[in-house]
């Protein structure tokens, strides 16, 4: 599926949306990394049997696009209005409605109005200065399941810097200011959804939680 992107566009000095389209990268070490990240939220989706899928981060929109063409009730949010009018846009070309995307940020969740039994927030939380604040939003907003996922560390700075990227900050990439192992991640979920399944698509690390409320 190939979309329009942000391109590292910065919103309020935050990098907002993909700086590049991975999903349709032609390297094969990036496809590789991608089909491992894409199979194992596929399956995680499967799994769950969702009526409703709300993606919260959902950047340009790839995820939301690609589960409605397959047939599945979905929406999503961003905090970001660029990378919001980019989905926008990107739906319209394949003849969906704009209004499968809303301007939210993640602290602005509310019950009801963001509420969905499956909420899907990956590569989000490592951008955010409250995490914690982050995930008592996803429960306002959780009414069965949640699939959350972030990079794993420190795995996730070794392969930056063994291509030669970021070296300036020991291979963090810009935007991420939190970063877990993957037993550290599954700590802090476990604080406020129960954990039920680990993946670990290298190199992130994916959890499928059910509501505790």
């Amino acid at each position: 599926m190939n979309l329009k992107i942000s391109g590292g566009t910065k919103e309020n000095g935050i990098i907002v949306g993909n700086t590049y389209d991975k999903y349709s990268s032609k390297n094969p070490i990036v496809k590789m990394i991608m089909e491992g990240f894409e199979s194992a939220l596929s399956e995680l989706v499967a799994k769950v049997s969702p009526t409703e899928i709300h993606e919260i981060g959902c950047g340009e929109g790839y995820w939301v696009l690609r589960w409605r063409e397959q047939g599945l009730v979905t929406r999503g949010c961003d905090f970001s209005s660029h990378v919001i009018k980019i989905a926008r846009t990107n739906a319209t070309k394949r003849g969906l409605s704009a209004s499968l995307f809303n301007i939210r940020s993640i602290y602005d969740l509310e019950s009801g109005r963001d509420s969905s039994d499956l909420v899907v927030c990956c590569e989000v939380i490592e951008h955010l200065e409250q995490p914690e604040a982050g995930l008592q939003a996803l429960q306002r907003v959780v009414d069965r399941h949640l699939i959350v996922s972030v990079p794993r560390e420190p795995l996730w700075r070794g392969l930056n810097i063994a291509r030669g990227k970021y070296l300036w900050d020991w291979g963090n990439t810009p935007g991420h200011i939190q970063h877990w192992s993957k037993d550290g991640f599954v700590r802090l979920v476990a604080k406020y959804f129960e954990v039920i399944e680990v993946r670990n698509p290298i190199p992130w690390t994916m959890l499928l939680c059910r509501s505790n409320h």
